[in-house]
């Protein structure tokens, strides 16, 4: 299975951690949705996610280092994660450059101050893109 994900992700007490090449970020408390994909096998991804070891490669792996995710939002079979970080940037802050070295969004990493409206947002961005998604409550 292939497909794109949203990892709504807790942060408890705000902290500054480095994330690779980014360098130190400061993080607020609150809850982050983290916008990623898995064209190859999306099952494998999201299970690695939830790992607590693991070498940290992405830049989110940073940041799970020190929170843990809380939901998980998911597609299969289509590549929107740059379409759902567009419609997320118009409706909260991010943190630049954070998880899209590798597309031409602003960010793929956006916090919302509770996870009542990270989920909400993350819904109505996938219907807003008439994308079926599944919710995985952790």
């Amino acid at each position: 299975m292939k497909g794109c994900y949203c990892l709504v992700i807790q942060v408890d007490d705000a902290k500054e951690i480095r994330v690779g090449k980014l360098g130190k970020i400061k993080f607020k408390s609150g809850y982050y949705v983290y916008v990623g994909s898995a064209m190859n096998s999306l099952e494998a991804r999201l299970n690695r996610h939830l790992k607590s070891t693991k070498k940290l490669h992405w830049h989110v792996d940073y940041l799970l280092k020190h929170s843990e995710i809380t939901s998980i939002i998911y597609n299969e079979n289509r590549k929107v994660e740059c379409e759902i970080s567009q419609y997320l940037c118009t409706k909260t802050s991010n943190i630049e450059g954070f998880g899209c070295s590798d597309c031409d969004c602003e960010s793929h990493l956006y916090y919302f101050e509770n996870d009542r409206k990270a989920i909400e947002c993350v819904k109505d961005a996938y219907d807003s893109i008439a994308i079926q998604y599944d919710f995985y409550e952790i």
